[in-house]
């Protein structure tokens, strides 16, 4: 169970001011890769690193509000939970997949057998029944 105290969820003008320039930046880095497209002189390879650029840096200013502190604890946390998690073998994981096709198989061969028996039922007889 995890000990920290909660921190407050509010967030402050700072932090606003943080988001709306990282998504500044980031539009700005989208624009100028579409404005400079026009202009030919400029690679799509430069733009495009532009762009990731532009994407870093206002991944990086997003990083220093309350909600990127969060959300970098929430991925720490994943990853610790992720070190607890007792995957699969490799036989394991070929038996379970045989047992899943082989029931798949098994149920589509069943629902088909349902199938031409309401069609037979329902073609045949019943519609027959009122001819």
């Amino acid at each position: 169970m995890n000990t920290k105290v909660e921190q407050p969820k509010g967030t402050n003008a700072g932090d606003i001011g943080k988001l709306i320039l990282a998504g500044l930046v980031l539009a700005a880095g989208i624009f100028a890769y579409t404005w400079f497209g026009r202009d030919g002189n400029i690679s799509a390879s430069m733009r495009l690193l532009g762009v990731v650029a532009a994407l870093v840096i206002s991944l990086a200013i997003a990083a220093f509000t309350a909600l990127g502190r969060r959300v970098r604890n929430f991925i720490a946390e994943s990853q610790f939970e992720m070190r607890k998690v007792v995957w699969p073998t490799r036989d394991e994981t070929i038996k379970t997949t045989g047992v899943i096709i082989l029931v798949v198989i098994i149920l589509s061969l069943l629902l088909g057998l349902i199938d031409l028996i309401l069609k037979s039922v329902i073609l045949d007889w019943l519609l027959k029944l009122g001819g």
